[in-house]
């Protein structure tokens, strides 16, 4: 496994990153290197499969927690059977059928090299944050420019208001566990060619909570949660763009054994404009202006979201050229500074001539000298 690279790097997102960012990162390299988009590039496709790869542990709750604690070794179908990881290492593949060998899971090696040490590893019952949710809404191009407040709904787990999430009935409480007595493991000491070893293994009657509820609670069943679909409000930054997350503390499930409540990401999808373009926080816009306008010059109103904004032309303007109206783009969603406006002029011919309008535009191609056209003069005079 030495040329592999490291799953959080091949993502491009760092080891602390949420649920959603790692999804997000995921999202943007698989389309970036899709078969589809890349066809017959070999390159590409070792890419989509290295992304695809990292992706498959790292959403995995599981999975991950074994990557982060033991690495590559964590998420091996081999690990343990001698041929890497710690089965090769110093012949501890042969103790105990292999690490990865029947009887001991990767808890129970954390646990017995946790008794090694003395230092132990945090147990289960503990506090726990809430699990984090994740839902994507689409907004409007001008509600994404302006911020606006929007109402969702998600099923999650609520907690119970009957028991409080406690889990047990109402006028009862939970006991502590006979088989752990409140401690959530249990201990055992084996004697081993290598010495003495203390195993700690979560308590299997309590589930390593330390505590029982004989009567629960008829409402929950015990779990201290109920199955809900939930309103919330949701408020929009102005600035937002597709793909941006707006975090919303406290409304994912609720925390277990007194943790703090999950949180919910909203993952933004901006519908597309219709005339305007966006490339970050500024704005593109092609504008179309008459020939006489283009020709001697003259003032234009350049149409805005709720204001327009007045730009004069300048005599001879060329179709393609464009101009800039500073700060009158996109607010910046982090420091709420406006980016440009960009106006791309198209000089529009005009159709459906009558015969009059045909008539003015004759006897004015024939009061123009040809010089009036240096580019054309230009082009006659080339030799092909």
């Amino acid at each position: 496994m030495a040329d592999k690279r490291d799953y959080y790097e091949v993502l491009g997102v760092n080891k602390g990153s949420t649920d959603a960012e790692i999804k997000k990162a995921y999202h943007k390299l698989a389309m970036k290197y899709h078969p589809d988009k890349n066809p017959g590039d070999k390159e590409a496709e070792e890419k989509f499969k290295e992304v695809n790869e990292a992706y498959e542990v790292l959403s995995d709750p599981d999975k991950k927690d074994k990557y982060d604690r033991f690495g590559f070794a964590g998420v091996d179908p081999n690990f343990g059977a001698g041929q890497g990881g710690f089965g090769g290492f110093g012949g501890f593949g042969n103790f105990g059928g292999g690490f990865g060998g029947a009887g001991m899971n990767f808890d129970d090696i954390f646990d017995m090299f946790g008794g090694m040490s003395g230092a132990g590893r945090r147990r289960r019952g503990g506090p726990q944050k809430g699990r984090d949710l994740q839902k994507t809404i689409t907004i409007d191009f001008t509600d994404a420019l302006f911020g606006c407040s929007k109402q969702i709904e998600i099923v999650k787990n609520v907690k119970c208001k009957t028991c409080g999430g406690i889990g047990a009935k109402p006028g009862t409480s939970k006991k502590t566990c006979d088989q752990c007595g409140g401690s959530g493991q249990i201990s055992q000491v084996s004697n081993t060619p290598f010495g003495r070893f203390q195993n700690v293994t979560t308590c299997p009657k309590c589930g390593g909570t330390g505590q029982m509820i004989e009567t629960p609670c008829t409402d929950c069943g015990g779990t201290g949660v109920n199955r809900k679909t939930v309103k919330i409000k949701v408020d929009i930054p102005a600035g937002v763009d597709t793909d941006s997350i707006v975090t919303i503390r406290g409304q994912g499930e609720p925390g277990v054994n007194g943790g703090p409540d999950g949180d919910l990401y909203i993952v933004v999808n901006v519908r597309p404009h219709s005339t305007y373009k966006r490339r970050g926080d500024d704005l593109y816009l092609d504008m179309p202006i008459t020939f006489d306008v283009a020709a001697l010059g003259g003032k234009v109103q350049v149409p805005g979201f709720g204001e327009s904004y007045s730009y004069t032309i300048t005599p001879g303007t060329q179709t393609g050229s464009s101009f800039r109206l500073k700060g009158k783009g996109v607010p910046n969603v982090r420091t709420g500074r406006k980016g440009d406006l960009y106006v791309k002029v198209v000089v529009e011919v005009p159709t459906h001539l009558n015969r009059k309008e045909k008539k003015a535009i004759e006897e004015m191609a024939g009061k123009i000298s040809n010089e009036s056209y240096p580019k054309k003069e230009r082009f006659s005079k080339l030799k092909f």
